[in-house]
This record gives C-alpha cells, sequence and structure tokens, in this order.
C-alpha cells in the first residue's frame, strides 16, 4: 500500500511555466478499468492542461491489462481495502470534531438509498474507506473532488464533502443513471456542479428529480483526443467491391452492447453471399454465448474475436475498417448506454457507423448525416444498413467526413476537459 501523496509534494504532469490553482480528487468505482476510457483519459487530459489530480478508487480493478496512460497513474493512486484497523483514527477524528457531520452523512445516505439494496449496500460496505479518504484528501490538500458514475462514487463524494467542506461535482454516463435513481436528488443538491453526458440524461434527471433540480445539471460531453483518433492517409478505402467490408464492434462483450444482433445480421449477410469480415474486440461475460451463436450460424473465419486490446491496437484496427457497429440495446435489467466512446473513436478516425436510435447516440450519429441510426435489437435492420454501406462506398466517405467533424466540434477532449476544469472553479495560471 502506497503511502498518500501530500500537498507539500510537486504535482505530476503539469506543462513547464503553468501554475496550478487547485488540486482535484477523481473519484471512481474501479481503476484501472481497460473499457473506461473515458475517465483514463480526461485525467490525462486535467492534467495536460496544469491541474494536479489525485486518484482515490474506491476498488482496485484485479488485472494486468491496462493502456500505458494508466500505468504510472496505478502506481499513485490510493487504493485502501475494505476496511483496515486504521481507518479507525479517521473515524475518531469526526466523531470527536464533527459529530453532526459524521453522523449526520451517514444517517441521510442510509435514508436516501432505503429501498435499493444496491446503493443502500454500497453506503455500508464504502462508508470505513469513505471516511479515511476524507482525512486523507484533507492532507493531501484536495480542493475539489470530482467523481465518474452517479452511483457509488458520487455518494462517496457526498459523505467527503459532509465531512470536509471539499466541494464536488459528478459525471452521470448511462447504466449508472438509468437503472436506479436513490439519492440523486441529494446528490445533485450538494454538489457543486453536476454534469451528464447527453441531452437525454438532462430528461431522465429532469423526470426524476423535476426541473428545479435538473437545473443544476450541465450536460458536457466525454470527448476523444482527435490527434490520435485521426482519418487514416488514404481513406479511399473499398470494402465491398474490391475486398470484403471490414466491420468492427468495440466494447465488452455484454447484453447490453447487442453484439448477438450484429451477429445475426452478419448471418443475414451471409445467406445474401456478401463479402465481410467482422472483427470484436473486448471480453465480457456473454463471450462464449456470442461465440456459440457465430458457430451455429456458420461464420466461421468470416467473424474473429480479439479479446481485449489496448488503444495502440484500437487505433490499427480503425485504420483498418470500413465501418464500426454499435448495436447497443436496453438490457434486462434496464441498463443502458450513454453514448458509446468507441462511436466517437471511430468518427474522429473516419470510420462510417451505424449505431442504435437509442439514449443519447442520435446527439452524435446523426442519420444520414455523419452516421446510420437502426432501431434497438433489429438485426435485419443493421444488415440493411450495411448493405447499403457496402455498395456505396461514397456515401461511406461522405458519412466518415461528417462523423469527424461532428465530434471535432462537439466532442474533443482536450476542449471538453478545460471546460470541466472551469467548472471546478479554479483553473491553471502562467
Amino acid at each position: 500500500m502506497r503511502e498518500p501523496v501530500t500537498a507539500a509534494q510537486p504535482p505530476l504532469h503539469v506543462r513547464p511555466g503553468v501554475r496550478p490553482r487547485g488540486r482535484v480528487a477523481y473519484m471512481m468505482s474501479r481503476f484501472p478499468k481497460l473499457t473506461e476510457t473515458f475517465v483514463l483519459y480526461e485525467i490525462v487530459a486535467v492534467q495536460a492542461q496544469g491541474v494536479p489530480v489525485e486518484l482515490y478508487p474506491l476498488q482496485r480493478e484485479r488485472t494486468t491489462a491496462m493502456h500505458p496512460e494508466a500505468v504510472p497513474l496505478v502506481a499513485r493512486a490510493h487504493f485502501l481495502p475494505l476496511v483496515a484497523p486504521r481507518f479507525l483514527r479517521a473515524h475518531a477524528y469526526y466523531l470527536r470534531h464533527k459529530p453532526r457531520a459524521y453522523l449526520g452523512a451517514l444517517w441521510d445516505s442510509l435514508q436516501a438509498t432505503w429501498g435499493s439494496a444496491r446503493y443502500f449496500g454500497g453506503i455500508l460496505a464504502f462508508f470505513p474507506k469513505t471516511v479515511e479518504f476524507a482525512r486523507m484528501m484533507e492532507r493531501d490538500g484536495i480542493t475539489h473532488i470530482h467523481a465518474h458514475f452517479a452511483s457509488h462514487p458520487a455518494a462517496a463524494a457526498f459523505i467527503i464533502h459532509r465531512l470536509t467542506g471539499i466541494p464536488y461535482s459528478f459525471t452521470a454516463h448511462g447504466s449508472d443513471l438509468h437503472r436506479d435513481q436513490h439519492m440523486l436528488r441529494e446528490k445533485i443538491a450538494e454538489a457543486a456542479f453536476a454534469t451528464t453526458i447527453s441531452e437525454y440524461n438532462a430528461r431522465v434527471i429532469a423526470q426524476t428529480c423535476g426541473d428545479e433540480t435538473a437545473r443544476r445539471v450541465t450536460v458536457l460531453r466525454c470527448g476523444v483526443d482527435t490527434s490520435v483518433f485521426a482519418p487514416r492517409p488514404h481513406p479511399g478505402a473499398n470494402g465491398g467491391h474490391d475486398r470484403p467490408l471490414m466491420i468492427l464492434n468495440i466494447g465488452t462483450l455484454h447484453e447490453v452492447k447487442g453484439q448477438t444482433y450484429l451477429i445475426e445480421a452478419c448471418r443475414l449477410l451471409k445467406e445474401r453471399d456478401r463479402s465481410f469480415t467482422c472483427h470484436f474486440v473486448g471480453d465480457g461475460p456473454d463471450q462464449a454465448a456470442l461465440e456459440a451463436q457465430a458457430a451455429a450460424a456458420g461464420l466461421g473465419e468470416q467473424l474473429v474475436f480479439h479479446g481485449r486490446l489496448e488503444r495502440q491496437a484500437v487505433v490499427e484496427l480503425l485504420q483498418q475498417a470500413d465501418v464500426l457497429v454499435a448495436p447497443s440495446v436496453p438490457s434486462s435489467d434496464n441498463r443502458r448506454e450513454g453514448i458509446p466512446v468507441v462511436l466517437m473513436e471511430a468518427m474522429a478516425s473516419g470510420v462510417a457507423v451505424v449505431a442504435s436510435d437509442l439514449s443519447g447516440i442520435p446527439e452524435l450519429v446523426i442519420d444520414g448525416v455523419s452516421g446510420l441510426l437502426t432501431p434497438p435489437g433489429d438485426a435485419a435492420a443493421i444488415a440493411a444498413a450495411l448493405e447499403r454501406l457496402a455498395r456505396d462506398p461514397a456515401l461511406r466517405q461522405r458519412l466518415a467526413g461528417g462523423g469527424r467533424e461532428k465530434v471535432l466540434r462537439e466532442f474533443d477532449l482536450t476542449t471538453n476537459a478545460a471546460a470541466l476544469i472551469e467548472r471546478f472553479g479554479f483553473g491553471a495560471e502562467k
């Protein structure tokens, strides 16, 4: 277990000639999670703009696979067990010096999450280490807390704010918002600000919490590095004519991602003697079922399961792809995607996309302008969209150009990180 980084130590990754005016703590459910690139690269972008960042993950992701940029962050992240004897000193401190804040934070959190086994249990499970985090943040000179996800991380930030007075904010994404809204109103009410990644999510918050609470929420997009995800030097690929159409899907192999409908669409394309290959990047609980579905459909070598890949390998596959498909669907346990970052990465890379008309996705993929939309769970519609793109390379290039422009205009990582820093209430001075 590494010792906490104190405020007296020099900040890391600060641009020369820049003097930081604050220190931000990032909280998330797990770190380093390979699929949550939007958290990792936002942190990298915030640091690059002169703001020192400390990481306080609620849990350590048990993995050896991580993006290279995560390695130095893991080395200095504040990982804690769920409970430890040393936490007693922090609890005793707040009980002695701030008993009303301590007991009130615990009581109000439990009361607000009553009726939700997941969130109520999360308060009980994470409260011991959250109090320890509060003492660490005070010692580390944290001036703002930003939590990714409106679930457990936002609840922890709420408790730390009650104990320390450090202002906090959080970003609501997709399933963290749609599955369970317990305590959402309280988290927003006490936050310095709250953001969400889509207008669709903002409407969900308004319906759940009322317009007055929703007015405290700002739509701030996730972004991608448009210099890393850039169009290939020779965009005139001719998949579907001189070579098989190369279809790409990137994401956890899970019901909410809808890969089963893409495999069925591929079966329909094969039935119609269309030439294609389809590449799946990622792993997950549905991998065995999807591989069995592909085998039963007789797709053989036309479908390739790559497993987990680091960002550079994903960049290289996007340079080869003709179309990326994100066939998202609502899951049986009410999960749904926000706006998949893989769509932004593909569009920034000059790749045409096919995506579901679901949640906030139409705010990124404008049908016929920056991509094609299909009804969620409609394999026939996905197959028809892919056939259309295979027949018409000019359409692919037009949609790819429109997608790149859309990402540059609204989903650029550096621009959106600067907007977030401004909302933190501090920035960097030269």
